[in-house]
């Protein structure tokens, strides 16, 4: 009998990437979304595909999660709020559902003692400056007066939570912290940044960035991130530990701009928006993140199989594709 994976925040970036990874390993599938910020475009493609279910709803509806947890044998847990702009602007459902969302799936799958694996952030680790972030230093979160922050608390309240289940409970938990993970089909519509610098470029538009660009970020390919968590899930030891997925290169966002002008060839002009103005008055970001993935590699191997412009090429030729067949359809209707 094939295994039967659960996962919530299917219709999403990464969900929809694992879904199709999972298939192809022969596993049955099952999706749950509510479109918050997923799309069913994500996963039109699979609708077909033999294996595959979903189901288009909240995973803080308690019984329509401990009907899909008792269907399967594994949990990637994935739905949660993302996105900087909407951390920002909806702060109350950022926390509700990411805190409340954990606690319903966590609770459920203790009941049928089903194996979970809870997709947390790099946002954990707040302001800290000790380089590169190791999974066991303390964190520097930054003041609650200010709602950037609920993000990455909220995330931590998962973690503690998930780890809680393990030790009173014997729950198997495995807990990731994802750094930037970018690749085709990401929207750039929660203040994600390579779709946006991306898709501006191609329509040779002024490319924002935000700040004085000197802040600087570790980009991970989404197939990158499903191989791991797929391994991770079925490595005996990696339960109740927790892995940062992510690569060592980094880069600035000044650079990132640059090279992506470059490589698509574009005449925007590169322009510098505060952070007040994006934002919030008083916005806090981070100067640096950049993981050690010292203790992933140990445990499944694991090892980037793509640098930033391998990733940058993907994504600059799906927008592409993306933007071409709009302007077809806009043609054709306009006929």
């Amino acid at each position: 009998m094939p295994v039967r994976s659960l996962i919530t925040g299917g219709a999403g970036f990464i969900g929809s990437h694992l879904a199709e990874a999972l298939l192809k390993r022969g596993e049955e599938v099952y999706a749950l979304d509510n479109l918050s910020t997923g799309s069913m475009a994500n996963i039109d493609a699979l609708k077909s595909r033999p294996g595959f279910h979903y189901v288009l709803d909240s995973v803080r509806n308690a019984y329509v999660v401990a009907e899909m947890v008792d269907r399967c044998d594994v949990v990637y847990h994935l739905a949660a709020a993302v996105g900087v702009k909407l951390i920002v602007e909806d702060p109350v459902n950022t926390i509700e559902t990411n805190v409340h969302g954990t606690e319903t799936v966590l609770h459920h799958a203790s009941k049928k003692g089903k194996k979970v694996l809870i997709a947390s952030t790099s946002e954990v680790y707040g302001k800290s400056e000790q380089f590169p972030f190791r999974e066991d230093q303390d964190v520097l979160l930054g003041p609650s007066s200010k709602s950037r922050w609920s993000y990455a608390c909220s995330k931590l309240v998962d973690e503690f939570l998930a780890l809680a289940y393990l030790r009173q409970k014997k729950l198997p938990v495995v807990i990731v912290r994802l750094f930037n993970t970018v690749g085709p089909r990401q929207t750039g519509r929660y203040g994600m940044v390579i779709p946006t610098f991306v898709r501006q470029a191609l329509r040779n538009e002024p490319i924002t960035v935000y700040g004085d660009g000197r802040q600087s970020r570790s980009f991970t390919y989404v197939g990158d991130v499903v191989w791991a968590l797929t391994r991770l899930a079925h490595t005996p030891e990696a339960v109740g530990q927790i892995f940062n997925v992510g690569s060592g290169q980094e880069i600035t966002m000044n650079e990132l701009a640059a090279l992506i002008k470059k490589m698509t060839g574009s005449s925007s002009p590169i322009v510098h928006v505060p952070y007040a103005e994006a934002y919030e008055q008083g916005f806090e970001d981070t100067g640096r993140r950049v993981p050690d993935i010292s203790r992933l590699a140990a445990t499944i191997g694991y090892r980037p199989t793509l640098d930033l412009e391998g990733i940058l090429k993907k994504v600059i030729d799906h927008t592409a594709a993306e933007l071409s067949e709009s302007v077809r359809a806009v043609s054709a209707a306009a006929v």
